[in-house]
This record gives C-alpha cells, sequence and structure tokens, in this order.
C-alpha cells in the first residue's frame, strides 16, 4: 500500500526497519516508532518535480518544500510522521538508517549503494509508523562479482574507501574539465552498472549545482 502510494509521486521506499531504541527515531506525540520507512526518487521522479509547483515558483529550496509536501502528506495519512535528511541541525541520522533497512550496503568507494538504484541511491524522507509492519526480505549488494569501475571512474580520485575528498571534488568542479561532472553528475555514481537509467542529466545537473554550491535543494 506504501509503496503504490509513494509511487505515483515519483517516489519509491529505499529500506525499512523496526527501530530499536539505539536508532534514535522520533515520533510525535513521544509515540514509540514500529516501523521506519525511507523513501527516495524512483525512475520517474524528475518529470514529476520538474512539473511541481516547488520547481517553477523560483523561491529558494524548491527539492526540500516538494518533499515536504508530498513525503508529509503521505504521513499524515498513514498516520505517521514525517522525517527529513534536512533542515537541521539536530540532523536526523539517514546515513545509519539506510544501513539498518536491508537494500543499502556500503560501496567500494564509501558511497551507499542500493540493490537496484546502485550508486544513484537518496533519500527524500522517511515516515515513522506506530504499527510494526511486515519487513520485505532483505536484499543483496550488487557490489560483490562486480568489476568495480566506480572505483577508478573519479578523475581526480576523490572517492576511496578511506573517505570522500569533498575540498578536492569540488575544486576539481571549478575547473574546466570539471564541467562534464557538473552537468552530467558524479563520474563514480555514474561508472555503477547499477540503476544507471535512474538519473537524466537535467537531474543530474541540478543535484550538483546544488553540491557545488552548497545550497539546500
Amino acid at each position: 500500500m506504501i509503496a503504490a502510494g509513494v509511487s505515483r509521486d515519483g517516489l519509491a521506499i529505499r529500506g525499512a526497519f523496526h527501530p530499536l531504541p539505539s536508532d534514535g527515531v522520533p515520533r510525535s506525540g513521544g509515540e514509540t516508532c514500529g516501523t521506519l520507512v525511507l523513501l527516495g526518487p524512483s525512475a520517474a521522479f524528475w518529470p514529476v518535480f520538474e512539473g511541481s509547483a516547488e520547481y517553477r515558483d523560483g523561491a529558494p529550496d524548491p527539492l526540500d518544500r516538494w518533499s515536504r509536501r508530498l513525503i508529509g502528506g503521505h504521513a499524515r495519512a498513514l498516520g505517521g510522521s514525517a522525517l527529513f535528511p534536512f533542515g537541521g541541525p539536530p540532523w536526523h541520522p539517514f546515513i545509519a538508517w539506510a544501513r539498518r533497512g536491508g537494500q543499502i550496503w556500503e560501496s567500494p568507494v564509501g558511497l551507499l549503494v542500493h540493490e537496484t538504484a546502485g550508486l544513484f541511491v537518496s533519500f527524500r524522507g522517511a515516515i515513522a509508523l506506530g504499527p510494526r509492519l511486515r519487513l520485505p526480505p532483505a536484499g543483496a549488494s550488487p557490489c560483490p562479482g562486480c568489476a568495480q569501475p566506480c572505483r577508478t571512474a573519479c578523475p581526480v580520485g576523490a572517492l576511496t574507501p578511506e573517505g570522500y575528498d569533498i575540498p578536492r571534488c569540488r575544486a576539481y568542479l571549478d575547473t574546466p574539465d570539471g564541467e562534464d561532472c557538473l552537468t552530467r553528475g558524479c563520474a563514480a555514481r555514474r561508472a555503477c552498472p547499477v540503476g544507471a537509467e535512474l538519473r537524466g542529466h537535467r537531474q543530474s545537473e541540478f543535484h550538483m549545482a546544488a553540491f557545488h554550491t552548497g545550497a539546500p535543494r
């Protein structure tokens, strides 16, 4: 039911789990969260967002406002609470939550990887629900057995298992050679053979511009 509802808005479930107190999942009114459902863009996301009022109105933070409206609406309809990876501090630990959701693993270059979205996985929000819903079986990482072209795809070696050198990445985007990553998306993410069809150039350019300037989305 949840998957069908959010899919109409270009979103997909990117993991779900039964939180422990140590996961730090808040619920409105002090209620216990029985199930946390993580949501991220699906292959249908960009046309939906591009046609939205938030994208077209010229006001700041269009994607964050879109996410609040859509995910907030789904949360209310389900009797849950909407949580977001933006709007802090304090910041919700979405990376830690993602690793608990059964669909996310760490890639050879340190970025999170999803079983079908690959290195293009991202999160627009989560819904905290009171009941302990039945969870789907855990998936499997796509990385074992892969040739792992992501390891050598970054032209300046900013992504390694040891960490992400963000200053080096941003400095490269300031150069003429960095135009390819800035307009088509991160070369390491594009090298992943899983989920390569999930993000077109306009979507990648939008996200890379926000990352490069450090502006909210």
